[in-house]
């Protein structure tokens, strides 16, 4: 809204200083200001506005160490990094742009089947709280709209380069949306591009680095690739987001584990998202181009803000937790993202430990049960599942833990960013 505000106040009168609006670099560093200061200052009044109203968590006997000193300790904490995120969004961002709509659509949706979980966990006194096949409808619905809409919106296009034969288009699902566009390299050199429709995404480590859904959608036979393309596109979206939203939500099982690593994954997103959406740095790094994505930037920037601030308070002893509301939320913002900046193949490395810790949940279960058929007694792997608390029935203090995950998650971020240029 400030943007609008001030192109305005430019236009109008002429105001000094109001066209620094334009920049999207500067609209992103006060997106994580305004964040940082809305989640930092909002947590300590919020927090005792919990213990006011006897908003407590309620904890299991797991036999884990310390953790009976958690027992009431605040939680639905995640609606502080809910407004921490929207509130500096809508008034740096341009909320005209698609994936703005459709990051801050994520944002609610997510929050609010979590907020739904938590209320009945704290109020209804039902620790089960919302159940898991609503959970699931809800994470399905999300996908169905995000999938949907970048497939058929008009404003979701890559842009491509008109080579010698004059047929920019790589792939029989293309289809071309714009007017050419003229533009210079670093040498003065003309390159003409058009934008185009097309279900593309990115293969890591691969030189030739694009996969076209329509190619998965091929196997069921080339006559059916416009009906069927869809279809493949809009599932694995589905997919995505019920698997990277349910592991942020495994996840948030001691003091600023999720909090910290939804910061990291959101960072290297950032840097997909202003790298692909800027002409200059796609051409040199010979990514695809992808118009207007920049301006996801100043949503990442206020999303990572909320996570650091929420941190001041979620880092060990936690002073409030997320709930449901935050780890959702978080999980469907990252699966989101890495959709849109077309890096959904990256999400086992950008989103390792999310998957890591799901998996050893997977693993224990399924070893549990089939031991017990086998055996006539349930066995485990683990000492506990999640993975974070298998390490702390190892005697490892919950600090320990969480700053050995986070470091391996800026491995797993930095190993993600790497694929730019190996490929």
């Amino acid at each position: 809204m400030l943007y609008y505000l001030f192109i305005y106040l430019r236009a109008k009168f002429g105001m000094a200083g109001a066209g620094v609006f334009n920049y999207i670099t500067f609209r992103t560093a006060m997106a994580i200001i305004l964040s940082l200061v809305i989640s930092m200052l909002m947590g300590k009044r919020f927090i005792q506005f919990l213990r006011r109203q006897q908003i407590g968590e309620t904890i299991r006997d797991l036999g884990l160490t310390g953790e009976q000193q958690k027992r009431g300790t605040p939680t639905m904490g995640g609606v502080i990094i809910i407004l921490a995120i929207l509130i500096p969004t809508l008034l740096f961002a341009r909320i005209e742009n698609v994936y703005i709509i459709l990051m801050l659509l994520s944002t609610v949706w997510l929050g609010f089947i979590g907020f739904i979980d938590d209320y009945i966990k704290v109020f209804k006194k039902n620790k089960e709280g919302l159940s898991g096949k609503f959970k699931i409808l809800g994470q399905v619905g999300l996908g169905i709209i995000v999938g949907t809409t970048l497939y058929y919106n008009q404003h979701v296009t890559l842009s491509r380069e008109i080579v010698n034969n004059g047929n920019p288009v790589y792939n029989a699902t293309e289809r071309v949306v714009s007017a050419p566009i003229v533009r210079k390299d670093e040498n003065g050199k003309k390159h003409t591009y058009v934008q185009v429709k097309s279900a593309l995404t990115t293969i890591p480590f691969i030189k030739t680095h694009e996969l076209s859904y329509a190619k998965i959608a091929s196997v069921f036979g080339k006559n059916s690739i416009k009906v069927v393309t869809p279809i493949v596109y809009i599932l694995f979206v589905i997919f995505i987001i019920v698997a990277v939203s349910n592991g942020a939500n495994i996840t948030d099982g001691i003091d600023g584990l999720a909090t910290g690593v939804s910061a990291i994954a959101g960072i290297c997103l950032g840097v997909f998202a202003y790298v692909s959406g800027n002409y200059v740095f796609a051409n040199y790094l010979g990514i695809m181009h992808i118009p207007h994505l920049s301006e996801l930037s100043i949503f990442i920037g206020a999303f990572v803000g909320a996570c650091v601030g929420f941190l001041w308070y979620n880092a060990y002893p936690a002073q409030v937790f997320m709930g449901d509301t935050g780890s959702l939320a978080l999980g469907g913002i990252i699966a989101s993202l890495a959709i849109i900046v077309r890096k959904e193949l990256l999400i086992p490395i950008i989103c390792g430990i999310f998957l890591v810790e799901n998996a050893s949940v997977m693993i224990q279960v399924s070893y549990f049960k089939y031991t017990k058929r086998k055996y006539g007694e349930g066995r485990r792997i683990f000492l506990m599942s999640p993975l974070h608390h298998h390490y702390q029935k190892q005697g490892y203090h919950e600090s320990k833990i969480v700053t050995r995950f986070w470091i391996v998650g800026i491995i797993l971020s930095v190993l993600s960013i790497v694929t730019l240029k190996l490929q």
